[in-house]
C-alpha cells in the first residue's frame, strides 16, 4: 500500500497527539512528578505506534524520522531519572515534529467526504455494541455508574470500534467489489477514499481511543478496548474470515469485548459475572451471522470467504444456528447465576430467547431466505433488549445503601 501520497489529517493529527504527550511527559519528568510522569509517558506509545504502522505500509519516507522518534523514546525509557533521559526525551519530540513536517510533502488528494468517514466506522454495527457496552457498564455498577464515566467508556468505545471498523475496510478493499452492491460501494472499495487515508484514519482513531480510556477511566478498560480491536482486524479479518469456516465462531469473541468494556469502566476489574456477559455475545454471534450468510451465500462465495453455508451447505448451516442457539438462550441465564440479575430478567431473557428458538427451528425446516431475513433481524432486536433488560434489572435489584 506504500504510495508518494501526501499523508492525510489523520495522520497529522495522530503525529500532533503524539507531540503533545512527548511535551507533557517531559514537563511531568522535569516537575518530578515520579509516577504521574512514567503514565503520562507511556500514554505516548499508542499514537506513536500508530505512526509506525501507517509509515510502515503506506508512507515509507516517513520511516526513518518515526523510528527515530520511537528508538529514542525507547532509550529514554531505558535510562530513567538521568541526563541522558531528558536528552533522549527532546530528541524524540524533535524527530516527532520532523514527522509533523514532513507529513504535509507529497501528492495532495481529495480525503473523501465526511459522510464516507462515518460509513467507515460502521455506524448500525457500532450502535449495538455500544448497547451491550454501556448495559454492561451499568449491570457493573448495578445503577448509574456516573455520568463523566459513562460519556468517558462510551467515547473511548466508540472511538475503538470505528478505529476497527475503517481497518477493516482497508482489508477486505480486495473482496468488498466481489460481494455485490452491499458492499463494492464502500468508501475504500469504491476509490472515494484511498486506502492510506482510511488506514491512517483507523490507527488514529484505535490510538486516540485508548489514550481517553487511560487517562479518563482505567487503564484496563483502555487494554480491554484495544484488546477488542486488534482481534477484529488481526485474528478475524485478516486470518479467520478467509482460512476457516469457523471464522464467526473464533472471531465472535472481538464483539463479545464491549460488556468486558464497560463492566471494567465501572467497577475498575473483571469479575466473573463479566465473563458471563461476554458469553452471551460470543455464543448469539454464530446463529447471527449464520443467518446474514444464508441471505448472501453467492456473495461470499463470489469472494472466496469459506461462511459454513458456503462450505457446508443450508441445511447444516440451519442445524448448528439451532444448536447454538439452544446454547445461547441457556447461557442467557448465566447473569442470574452469578447474581447481578433477578427474576424480571429471567422472565424477558425467556421470552425472547423463546422467539429466537422460534425463528431458527423454522428456519430448520424451511431454510429460505424469508426465514433467514426474520432470523437475522430478530436476533439483533434480541441481544439489544437482552441487555436493556439485564441493566435494567441490576439497577432495579442492587441493594440500597
Amino acid at each position: 500500500m506504500s504510495t508518494g501520497l501526501a499523508p492525510g489529517p489523520w495522520l497529522r493529527l495522530t503525529a500532533l497527539v503524539a507531540a503533545v504527550g512527548t511535551v507533557v511527559a517531559v514537563v511531568s519528568g522535569a516537575a518530578h512528578l515520579g509516577a504521574t510522569h512514567r503514565v503520562l509517558a507511556a500514554l505516548v506509545a499508542p499514537p506513536l505506534a500508530a505512526l509506525l504502522m501507517s509509515a510502515w505500509l503506506a508512507h515509507r519516507r516517513l520511516a526513518p524520522a518515526v523510528l527515530g522518534a520511537a528508538a529514542l523514546f525507547a532509550a529514554a525509557a531505558a535510562v530513567p531519572g538521568t541526563r541522558l533521559h531528558d536528552v533522549f526525551a527532546a530528541l524524540a519530540l524533535a524527530a516527532l515534529l520532523v514527522v509533523a513536517v514532513q507529513s504535509f510533502r507529497g501528492e495532495h488528494v481529495q480525503w473523501g467526504s465526511w459522510r464516507d468517514y462515518v460509513t467507515l466506522t460502521k455506524p448500525r454495527i457500532m450502535s449495538l455494541l455500544l448497547i451491550t457496552g454501556f448495559c454492561g457498564m451499568v449491570a457493573g455498577a448495578r445503577g448509574w455508574p456516573g455520568t463523566g464515566t459513562a460519556i468517558a467508556a462510551m467515547a473511548g468505545l466508540a472511538l475503538a470500534c470505528g478505529g476497527a471498523s475503517a481497518l477493516n475496510h482497508v482489508i477486505d478493499r480486495d473482496i468488498d467489489p466481489l460481494m455485490g452492491a452491499r458492499t463494492k460501494q464502500r468508501p475504500v472499495a469504491s476509490g472515494r477514499v484511498a486506502p492510506s487515508r482510511a488506514l491512517e484514519f483507523g490507527l488514529a482513531l484505535s490510538a486516540l481511543s485508548f489514550v481517553l480510556l487511560a487517562t479518563t477511566v482505567n487503564v484496563l478498560t483502555a487494554v480491554l478496548a484495544l484488546v477488542g480491536n486488534l482481534f477484529y482486524v488481526l485474528v478475524y479479518t485478516r486470518w479467520l474470515k478467509r482460512s476457516t469456516p469457523q471464522n464467526i465462531v473464533i472471531g465472535g469473541a472481538a464483539g463479545a469485548v464491549p460488556p468486558l468494556v464497560g463492566w471494567a469502566a465501572a467497577t475498575g476489574r473483571l469479575t466473573l459475572p463479566a465473563l458471563a456477559l461476554f458469553l452471551i455475545v460470543f455464543v448469539w454471534t454464530p446463529p447471527h451471522f449464520w443467518a446474514l450468510a444464508l441471505l448472501i451465500k453467492r456473495e461470499y462465495q463470489a469472494a472466496g470467504v469459506p461462511m459454513l453455508p458456503v462450505v457446508r451447505g443450508d441445511r447444516e448451516a440451519t442445524r448448528q444456528i439451532l444448536r447454538y442457539s439452544t446454547v445461547m438462550v441457556a447461557v442467557s441465564l448465566l447473569p442470574v447465576a452469578v447474581g447481578i440479575s433477578g427474576w424480571g430478567y429471567v422472565a424477558a431473557a425467556l421470552l425472547l430467547g423463546g422467539q429466537f428458538l422460534l425463528l431458527a427451528h423454522r428456519l430448520v425446516h424451511d431454510p429460505v431466505p424469508k426465514r433467514a431475513g426474520a432470523l437475522f433481524h430478530y436476533s439483533l432486536l434480541y441481544l439489544a433488549l437482552l441487555f436493556v433488560a439485564m441493566a435494567v434489572d441490576a439497577a432495579l435489584t442492587a441493594p440500597i445503601g
